[in-house]
């Protein structure tokens, strides 16, 4: 019985030796080489000898530390890793079966990107690459609780106008990628239902090379999500509110603002999952000025139709999203990821007209007559997609990657038109129904090749991308009209487009010269067949989009960058339907089946210089755009103006972006963004068979900028300012527009907490804030109308995090439906 305890004992205390062993700690702690100040959200990786994937990492914490957990003994190699920071290399680090301490682990800077670092110890806000600048989130403080557009419009080469319109260089057409994976989908509605707290950092590329598809003539927006960094479990939640503006519009409801966000990773092993949901209610209240006139030179006659009233926003959405990485061994990683979701969007125009018609020679009044326009347009989707990913890592390195999305939408919504007598709005002139349905299809499939190459690497891929939509649309007038063109307003669409893309790109680096360089081919066929028109309208292209960026390192401060690429927007199946919708009273909306898309020649040289207490960059750009599409007016009523989606002529664009990021002192940093440029366009045109002559030309500016002031380590206050100069457009000019906003933070438990309050639209009676007039103008119109939108409201965003959230977070957003919603 001795021996068999003995041997019991034996066994056991054998096994819990092995089981230490395999559960062994390797721990340190990071800091910087020359100021010593801890470095956090270092990555930490063990590597066995030969292996390309490591077999266990970590991130560091605030004060720099870090923990490897679970390590077997044996022969590793350490790697550090730190944006700004050269990699270190620890070539024979020993695990045993006792903790392993590695004590101080000093990091330099790097000689390369040095340049691209604004201060030491501290996650730079602004970096200077190849082909892209690169801007950190957390430094727009004011964006707290707002969504992804609150984010973007800090950047120097982006502006928002009053109608949430994004521009980058002043072009509104722009790729949106989302961990880089593309986002074929209009850019406001899309980022706007991206919560701006889930946001890491935002990389701005204005000259993509050849792997990127070539959408979008003002270059790629790379937005990059927040994720758990470390093994285990990582949450954040956020919850914002908000009050009425101050300022009262006397619109029948009052704005709600609310909403929450979550997000759960779990990573462990193999396995990496997250899981995220969000609700938001974000309304606005507005008012809206307007003047219009039209002439008819048969009839001799001017009829002016001035309106005021109101304009506001009823605004929500609501979304669930999972994905999930398993990485079976290190050389084969599995991804998938899901989305369901629904967004709504109701805007309310409640405006009364004051109609006159008189004679255009003498102005002598001819007929006066006022009524009311009610006029509610409601846009609704539910959004279902899902995504497949997987990437081999062969021997030598090289990596394959395929990957697969669909995604189905449904769409719907209309317009509810009604004209009633004045005062006595009970008693109904005219009342218009136009609803419509427009569900989606869509596929996208690709392969891509890596391989290390010479001096360089080498990147080669195929896509094949499809898209289908039927759109269902209805028009009713009560009581019924003689109107004669009446049948082109009801009828149904079926629109396809298929894209079929190889690319090869070669990048690398020779002494201080950065390099790349490639060539795309694609093949894209579009189809739209109408319900009244048999013949189907077809449009082939065969087109090549070559690419290419140069990087040379002057010094270790200084640095200079050119590129060049052709880029492409296309055409969205709302610009092709060419079924009128009304708009508004005074509008009617439609499309041109047979609409071109614009090809656009960018090309950029810039220089860089970084500094003790920050970095600073200047570009000049310049673009040449084919077949610009531009909304152009035309009359078709004397109270009705046509807006037709047409290609107007030709354009060009050169301008001068700049930025810098500055700490002056320890407590303040201060960020400053502007672009200068110079927009023409012209050409002569036809809109529904009328000839049009387009001609403009002017200058146009915006600035972007905060200054944050670090009062103590939990308190902070930062403020910030959006201004966008007049620009001109095709037939005619935008506003100037002016969003000024401060927000006050509290941190507290470590920083996991987090309390801010927010002021926006800050105008305090005088600062004109949050207001812009748009002003169109043709031989036989003229329409001005000023938006006027909320100001000075107050906003409470708090969030909490248990552990912290770094990388990206790679959860599937809609590639087609957001484009037409």
């Amino acid at each position: 019985m001795k021996r068999i305890r003995s041997v019991l004992f034996f066994t056991w205390f054998s096994g819990l030796s092995i089981a230490a062993a395999q559960n062994v700690a390797v721990k340190g702690k990071v800091v910087d080489a020359q100021s010593h100040a801890p470095i956090e959200y270092a990555s930490v990786a063990l590597f066995r000898a030969g292996e390309a994937a490591p077999v266990a990492g970590n991130v560091s914490a605030a004060n720099g530390a870090f923990t490897i957990r679970k390590t077997a003994p044996g022969h590793y190699q350490l790697k550090i890793t730190f944006l700004g920071y050269q990699t270190l290399e620890l070539s024979d680090v020993v695990v045993g079966n006792a903790p392993l301490d590695l004590g101080t682990i000093p990091l330099s800077p790097s000689g390369s990107m040095l340049r691209e670092v604004g201060v030491s110890a501290q996650k730079a806000g602004l970096l200077n690459k190849i082909d892209k600048q690169r801007y950190d989130a957390g430094q727009f403080e004011t964006a707290k609780g707002g969504s992804a557009i609150d984010v973007l419009k800090n950047l120097p080469s982006v502006a928002v106008n009053s109608q949430g319109d994004i521009t980058v260089r002043g072009a509104t057409g722009f790729m949106v990628l989302l961990n880089g994976k593309p986002v074929l989908a209009d850019a406001q509605t899309v980022l706007s239902q991206l919560p701006a707290n889930a946001i890491d950092h935002v990389e701005l590329i204005t000259a993509p090379s050849a792997k990127y598809d070539p959408d979008g003539r003002g270059g790629i927006v790379n937005i990059v999500t927040k994720k758990g960094a470390a093994d285990g479990v990582t949450l954040t939640v956020n919850l914002q509110g908000g009050l009425p503006s101050t300022t009262d519009y006397n619109n029948l409801e009052k704005p709600q603002r609310y909403g929450a966000d979550a997000t759960v990773s779990f990573k462990q092993g193999k396995w990496d999952v997250s899981v995220g949901g969000n609700y938001t209610r974000n309304d606005n209240e507005g008012y809206r000025e307007g003047n219009v006139y039209t002439k008819d030179f048969v009839r001799n006659t001017i009829t002016r139709f001035p309106s005021t009233g109101e304009r506001s926003f009823d605004r929500y959405n609501y979304a669930g999203r999972a994905s999930v990485s398993f990485a079976a061994d290190a050389h084969n990683v599995i991804s998938a990821g899901f989305y369901s979701g629904k967004r709504y969007q109701a805007r309310l125009a409640d405006l009364l007209y004051h109609n006159t018609t008189a004679d255009l020679t003498t102005n002598a009044l001819i007929s006066s007559t006022t009524y009311f326009n009610s006029n509610l347009q409601r846009k609704e989707g539910t959004f279902n997609l899902g995504n497949l990913d997987y990437t081999h890592i062969f021997a030598n390195k090289s990596s394959l990657t395929a990957s697969l999305q669909y995604e189905h939408d449904d769409l719907y919504g209309g317009t509810l038109n009604r004209n009633l007598q004045y005062p006595n709005t009970q008693d109904t002139i005219q009342f218009v129904n136009n609803p419509y349905r427009r569900p989606i299809g869509a596929v996208r499939g690709k392969l891509d090749h890596s391989i290390n190459l010479g001096a360089g690497k080498l990147e080669s891929g195929l896509q094949y991308r499809h898209d289908s939509q039927d759109g269902t649309f209805d028009y009713f007038v009560t009581p019924p009209t003689s109107q004669p063109d009446i049948d082109k307003f009801k009828g149904s669409t079926h629109a396809v487009n298929d894209i079929y893309s190889v690319y090869s790109q070669y990048s690398g680096k020779a002494g201080a010269l950065e390099y790349n360089g490639g060539l795309r081919y694609e093949y894209a066929t579009r189809t739209v067949r109408l319900s009244y028109d048999p013949s189907p309208h077809v449009l082939n292209l065969s087109n090549l989009f070559p690419s290419a960026n140069l990087r040379y390192h002057l010094t270790q401060a200084w640095g200079l960058k050119a590129g060049y690429s052709r880029r492409v927007q296309r055409t969205s199946n709302l610009e092709l339907n060419p079924i009128p919708e009304r708009e508004h009273s005074e509008t009617l909306e439609e499309g041109d089946p047979d609409l071109l898309p614009e090809f656009v020649d960018l090309a950029e040289l810039g220089i860089d210089r970084t500094f003790k207490q920050g970095a600073f960059f200047g570009t000049l750009y310049y673009q040449h755009i084919q077949n610009p599409i531009q909304r152009l007016n035309s009359v078709y009523a004397d109270t009705i103006l046509n807006r037709v989606f047409t290609n107007a002529g030709s354009a060009r664009l050169f301008g001068l972006e700049a930025g810098v990021n500055i700490t002056p002192v320890k407590w303040w940093t201060l960020y400053l963004g502007a672009n200068l440029y110079n927009y023409k366009i012209q050409g002569n045109i036809s809109i529904l068979d009328k000839p049009v002559t387009i001609a403009n030309n002017d200058w146009a500016y915006s600035i972007n900028g905060n200054a944050t002031f670090q009062l103590d380590k939990t308190w902070s206050v930062q403020l910030n300012a959006n201004y966008l100069s007049r620009r001109p457009t095709a037939q005619g000019q935008d506003g100037s527009f002016l969003v000024p906003n401060s927000a006050v933070r509290k941190s507290l438990m470590a920083g996991r907490l987090k309390i801010a309050l927010l002021w926006q639209n800050m105008n305090m009676g005088i600062l004109g804030a949050n207001k812009q007039r748009i002003t169109t103008y043709g031989p036989a119109f003229f329409t001005t109308t000023n938006y006027i939108s909320e100001t000075d409201v107050l906003m409470l965003n708090v969030s909490f995090s248990l552990n912290r959230f770094a990388s990206k977070l790679k959860l599937p957003v809609s590639e087609t439906g957001d484009r037409e919603f």
